[in-house]
């Protein structure tokens, strides 16, 4: 089969994450970029530039006979969906597949299966994995309300079409279940056009654990570890980490396996992730299965060595998997931090600006993956995550104490971000000793957003004035006062 020229359909740090290793490859390289869109890592580089256009920038990057157009136009043979935009989208697959153009991903059957949460988890629950009590709106519309309380408080209602934590709503006993059913429905209709509805016990202090699966669409599937996403503010993941502190390594082996039969069940071919929710009492149960690659891929990458993305190309070129399952280690600790650009004490409201100063931590164990660059204009255009911040250290402990020390000395200066809010994450004792669970940022908001007297503003002086060209630029002589000369009053 082979690649030699892939086209990557995304844009920011992902963009620029898979260029580098399909570059490193030796396959010729093109992005796509919005004619509205400020000039960022990705598009220095890629080996071309496809300009799109659209009514807002992001309606571009859906819109699927502009893509498969500029694909067929520049030659590509391969397209690379990055995560988000049409990356789950079993639709853009199959025209992919009609104009002979390689999806790098699963097949659009299998995305179409795993995409639909009603639909995943009847199939898991058949073939015999685990899955927490529910009652599906399909089954019958009618008795859906009764079905529900059946089930048991508290619940968790989502979409079935959903992704992201986008339309869930969590349900107490005695709370509306009648109204807040009918909320997720308008919700799951506004982001997915798709208004059914499920419901599942909700786990009291649940974590949320996620493995990374690979498959060669042959039968042959391996895991490459599981990753801890609890740290999650309205059921969007902020820190990732790996391995997971809540795990022994017996139910490591377990939920590692689990989602492998499940990959292996649906013959999954490349990188998929199999979400768990995993109970106070050690038990766990299926999620979801994210179709693509995920935000927090690099924290397997650190502790496995392997390149997640080389691998998927590798299976898109019909190269099959690198590794078998004994081959894949688990070294050392990683934990990532997404660097996003809002406000923690305003109720965590998008910041925009200009980027008038960008200082990455380096150091040994610190990786940045960047979509952002010096000199730039962040928007809200789309979403505000700026960068990942990406640690690694021979043990959790050393790891929590390099992202510290990587998160304070990340310089953005001209708009808001939220670092000081993930050091605050990182340094509460309860995170430090890893008991957590999803509702953690809920639980502790007023320690971590409350006004204290710190040092974040001193930090963000002193990185200023130790940057030669910020200083350079301050105490420069404007040119029409050099032309005075030795002039004095």
């Amino acid at each position: 089969m082979g690649i030699s020229k892939l086209l990557v359909a995304n844009r920011g740090e992902i963009a620029a994450r898979v260029l580098r290793t399909a570059r490193a490859r030796g396959l010729a390289t093109a992005v796509l970029r919005h004619s509205s869109e400020q000039e960022g890592p990705a598009h220095l580089i890629a080996d071309e530039v496809v300009t799109i256009e659209g009514p807002t920038p992001v309606a571009a990057y859906l819109d699927i006979p502009q893509i498969v157009e500029a694909a067929q136009r520049i030659g590509a043979d391969a397209v690379h969906p990055g995560y988000g935009f049409l990356s789950e989208n079993a639709g853009f697959v199959a025209v992919l597949d009609k104009a002979g153009v390689t999806f790098v991903g699963p097949t659009s059957e299998v995305i179409d299966l795993m995409g639909d949460k009603v639909r995943a988890r009847a199939f898991v629950e058949e073939r015999g994995f685990p899955v927490a009590p529910s009652a599906i709106e399909d089954d019958d519309p009618a008795s859906f309300v009764e079905r529900a309380r059946a089930v048991g408080y508290p619940l968790l209602i989502k979409p079935s079409a959903g992704g992201g934590g986008k339309g869930m709503r969590v349900v107490p006993e005695g709370g509306a279940l009648e109204s807040e059913i009918e909320t997720a429905r308008r919700e799951g209709e506004r982001y997915f056009g798709d208004g059914r509805l499920f419901v599942e016990r909700y786990i009291e202090r649940p974590r949320h654990i996620e493995v990374q699966v690979m498959g060669d669409g042959q039968g042959n599937v391996v895991h490459f570890w599981e990753r801890e996403c609890s740290i999650q503010r309205r059921f969007q993941k902020i820190i990732e980490e790996t391995p997971s502190p809540a795990l022994t390594p017996e139910q490591r082996g377990e939920i590692c396996e689990t989602a492998a039969g499940i990959a292996r069940a649906v013959n999954y071919r490349g990188a998929g992730t199999v979400e768990f929710i995993y109970a106070q009492n050690g038990a766990f149960y299926f999620l979801e299965m994210n179709t693509r690659l995920q935000v927090e891929h690099p924290v397997t990458e650190m502790v496995t060595g392997f390149d997640l993305v080389a691998e998927q190309l590798r299976i898109a070129a019909g190269e099959g998997l690198s590794a078998a399952q004994a081959d894949i280690p688990q070294n050392g600790h990683s934990i990532e931090l997404r660097i996003c650009a809002e406000d923690a004490r305003e109720d965590f409201r998008p910041a925009i600006g200009d980027i008038l100063l960008l200082d990455e931590p380096r150091g040994e164990g610190v990786r940045v993956d960047s979509g952002i660059l010096d000199g730039g204009e962040v928007t809200t255009d789309f979403d505000a995550m700026l960068s990942k911040l990406i640690v690694h250290g021979p043990d959790r402990a050393e790891a929590i104490a390099r992202a510290r020390q990587a998160v304070q000395n990340y310089v953005i200066l001209g708009l808001t971000t939220n670092t000081g809010y993930l050091d605050a994450i990182l340094a509460h004792p309860d995170f430090a000793s890893g008991d957590v669970s999803t509702g953690f940022l809920a639980e502790q908001a007023d320690t971590l957003t409350a006004p204290t007297e710190d040092v974040s503003d001193m930090l963000l002086a002193v990185a200023a004035l130790s940057d030669e060209r910020l200083v350079d630029e301050v105490m420069q002589v404007p040119q029409m006062h050099r032309k005075m000369g030795g002039w004095r009053n």
